[in-house]
């Protein structure tokens, strides 16, 4: 595990000076590459229906709102279910 650690450090560091950007900002770039790793892998599943929008939050540890945008950012017309609002329940309010 030490070994593996001190090989990513130094693999960073080479990005780095390579680069001419922070390690900081690598670090960004890679956790959000994995990320959207995850993303993509989730919504292939909630394509096909074999995982639901719960699930998927709870694993991204994101909200349903965040999961929604993510879609619409991706033009995914696939939603099954999204929480709005109609007229009358806003008038209650």
């Amino acid at each position: 595990m030490a070994k593996s650690l001190s090989n990513i450090k130094l693999e960073i560091k080479e990005y780095v000076n390579n680069t001419n950007t922070s390690e900081l900002e690598v670090l960004e770039k890679l956790k959000t590459f994995y990320f959207n790793k995850k993303v993509n892998e989730n919504l292939k599943l909630y394509k096909k229906g074999k995982k639901k929008v719960s699930d998927i939050t709870k694993d991204l540890k994101i909200s349903p709102r965040k999961f929604y945008a993510i879609l619409e950012a991706k033009d995914i017309k696939l939603i099954k279910s999204k929480y709005n609002l109609t007229e009358k329940e806003t008038t209650l309010k």
